[in-house]
């Protein structure tokens, strides 16, 4: 028999699935040939389905302990490992079943992470063997297969041509785990000395995410606010135009300001509020006519299928997930065999896919949305892993509504499906054919506006993808060249120019991956752990960076210029990619890396300065009258008397509900949060008053 080691007990069960089927597909094709009389000259045979035991080893089973940095410097950064708490009972089973079975195969997944766990597997079997930094076989070869989709072709295509485990992959992954450790366990008491407070960490990839979302906070405050006005005229014939410029000089402007990601640009009226009732008045006194009708044709063409990241974009912006929560349903539906493997950064989609694909669209949509030819797509990045598809359906003829029926599954896993479904159909749907008409009207007084209109004259991928834009831009364009226009109404509005958006989860992992910054596998645990440690918090769905995470950055930035400079970080994401592609030694990496940031550290330990983190509320205590001040802990913001420790009043911080008041005493409705972190609606008078709301019942915004 032959022992297949996984990581997951979902893909084992997938597994051991798949294997059912197989075998039964094997005895069924058996039964035939025994009941039919067998070729002269040839013997009727089946193929025997060999054996196998799945076994999961519930993720990695051997890493560097918590206690200790567990990294030697003096003897090239050697790595210590130990088995995992609590992962001793799956070592012992794991010795058990290698000794009962004649074959042991790999399977874990395909990125380093996987690549790791499977080679820790095999150290701790004995059939891998280390000499610091050396890795190499213990007698024979370890056999290691590769997929990216759990389906009975994909595996049976693996186990017909296994390999070996990828040394360079795993090396890579000791790098980034080495490197990370060091920031960590080195810059982390650091904080704890600077602030009094031991539960604040530091990351090489962490302190650059949150250094985004804090200068972004920054270049909030210090916008200026321009304030303007739009003019919009509604005629008859029907029309709804936008004034735009009078005598060919625009009102319009483009402006523009440096951002430390990068330049912000955004259109500004140049109509202000002390012109808008003169301009008014005058537009309205003018007489206007069609001087000219453009018209033009575009072709719109499908998104590129879904990566890690264009995925977590996608349903964030969507849905509201998390992108936590997106990465556990989407390993999740990999693990049952329903998706490729969704860590990837490649636009690839197989040959298998994409002719299926057309068969399908052809009898859902009808001939006419298939295409000839498959499409594909550039990948961007140049470390994206081309031998990698991105994500897509493992089988075309699974629809949602399949998926759905099976009821398995949960609402949001069905709604990801759908999302990946959906996408990865639409790719090799034929482009949508719409015609672009532009009115340009014109007073005699020199005033200029303009009409568009949109028609859709053949739907292609929109038909799947956006229903309703196709279902709302049916109907023909009425503007004609020449036409006197009767001015009915004008809107005007006053508004003002908006400072950047602060960055959602969305964003910011847009802009982590345009800039080189970490991988899309990673996000997730970034994003949740800048708001677990409570450097940001939520307003909405936007990230908005507070007091605590604002001065650890401007510290971290500043006290290690280097080390969490934009180009600096990317630029370690692609040595180590070299690593895993052989083209970089293990050593030399990690030696560019600590010898200048060893430097720096001891220059910093040095420094007996403190970090200021505590905020006056403008709140007195109720006890003392003396001011409370706003605090950290690793439990969130809070209230504390600035008598302290005479004083050891407490109160929590609490966002109040805009417009909404307690049905049963007339308090204030505030947000509070249970021990599991959900967010619910309760009463300010709480304990003397039990109302409470869910969140997901969409109240008002807080406040």
């Amino acid at each position: 028999m032959t022992l297949i080691i996984v990581e997951s007990p979902t893909k084992a069960r997938t597994f051991n699935r798949i294997f059912k089927m197989q075998a039964e597909q094997d005895k069924k094709a058996n039964s035939d040939t025994t009941e039919k009389k067998p070729t002269k000259g040839k013997k009727a045979t089946a193929a025997a389905v060999p054996e196998y035991y799945v076994f999961a080893t519930l993720g990695h089973i051997r890493d560097l302990p918590a206690s200790a940095i567990s990294i030697d410097y003096d003897h090239n950064y050697a790595p210590t490992y130990e088995i995992m708490k609590g992962k001793q009972k799956v070592v012992d089973k794991l010795h058990e079943l290698a000794r009962e079975h004649e074959e042991i195969i790999f399977a874990t997944d395909s990125d380093r992470e996987g690549e790791s766990i499977s080679y820790h597997a095999a150290y701790v079997l004995g059939l891998m063997k280390e000499s610091w930094p050396d890795i190499s076989y213990a007698d024979r070869p370890v056999k290691r297969i590769v997929f990216h989709e759990i389906t009975q072709r994909a595996l049976e295509e693996a186990l017909a041509t296994p390999g070996e485990i990828r040394i360079d992959m795993v090396k890579a992954q000791q790098a980034r785990r080495i490197v990370d450790r060091i920031v960590g366990y080195e810059l982390s008491p650091l904080l704890w000395k600077k602030t009094g407070k031991n539960w604040l960490s530091a990351g090489r990839v962490q302190t650059v995410a949150l250094r985004f979302v804090v200068e972004r906070e920054k270049e909030i405050e210090a916008f200026a606010a321009i304030e303007y006005c739009t003019i919009h005229g509604v005629f008859e014939p029907e029309l709804r135009a936008k004034l735009i410029a009078k005598d060919g000089v625009a009102y319009e402007s483009t402006k523009k300001i440096e951002l430390f990601a990068g330049t912000y640009e955004y259109t500004v009226g140049s109509i202000t509020k002390d012109q808008k009732d003169e301009l008014v008045a005058d537009v309205k006194s003018d007489t206007y006519t069609i001087v000219d009708v453009e018209e033009s044709s575009s072709k719109r063409y499908p998104p590129p299928p879904f990566t890690t990241s264009l995925l977590q974009q996608e349903a964030i912006n969507r849905y509201g997930f998390t992108s936590k929560m997106i990465m556990r349903l989407a390993q999740d539906l990999y693990e049952r065999g329903l998706i490729t493997y969704h860590r990837t950064d490649s636009f690839n989609l197989s040959t298998h896919f994409v002719f299926r694909a057309k068969d399908y669209i052809s009898a859902t949509y009808g001939p006419e949305y298939a295409l000839e030819k498959p499409r594909g797509y550039r990948t961007k990045h140049a470390s994206a892993q081309e031998a990698h598809e991105a994500i897509r359906p493992t089988r075309v003829d699974r629809t949602v509504a399949q998926v759905a029926d099976e009821g398995k599954l949960t609402k949001n896993h069905i709604m990801l499906y759908e999302l990946i479904f959906n996408r990865a159909v639409a790719t090799q749907m034929k482009e949508a054919d719409i015609r672009l008409v532009k009115a340009h009207v014109k007073g005699k007084k020199g005033y200029e506006l303009t009409a568009e209109h949109q028609q859709v004259l053949f739907d292609g991928f929109m038909k799947l993808m956006s229903p309703a834009f196709v279902q709302k831009h049916q109907d023909a364009a009425t503007f004609t060249k020449g036409t006197e226009l009767t001015l009915t109404s004008l809107e005007d509005e006053v508004k003002e120019t908006k400072a950047p958006y602060r960055y959602s989860e969305a964003t910011l992992i847009k802009i982590l991956e345009e800039r080189g910054i970490g991988r899309p596998s990673t996000y997730a645990a970034i994003l949740t752990l800048i708001q677990d440690k409570g450097y940001v918090e939520k307003e909405g769905r936007y990230l908005k960076a507070v007091p605590l995470g604002i001065a650890i950055c401007d510290y971290l930035s500043g006290a290690f210029p280097k080390l969490f400079d934009i180009d600096f970080t990317a630029d370690m994401e692609a040595q180590l990619d070299k690593i895993a592609d052989g083209d970089r030694a293990l050593l030399d990496v990690l030696g560019d890396f600590y010898k200048p940031f060893a430097t720096d550290l001891v220059q910093r330990k040095q420094d007996v300065s403190k970090i200021e983190i505590d905020e006056e509320s403008g709140e007195v205590c109720p006890n003392c009258g003396k001011p409370m001040q706003i605090r950290a802990s690793k439990f969130g913001r809070f209230l504390a008397c600035s008598g302290y420790p005479e004083c050891k009043t407490t109160k929590p911080i609490l966002k109040k509900v805009a417009g909404k008041v307690c049905p049963k005493c007339a308090g204030e409705v505030v947000v509070r949060y249970s021990k599991a972190k959900k967010k619910f609606f309760g009463c300010s008078n709480y304990p003397k008053c039990d109302y409470i709301e869910f969140a997901w019942n969409k109240l008002v915004k807080a406040s």
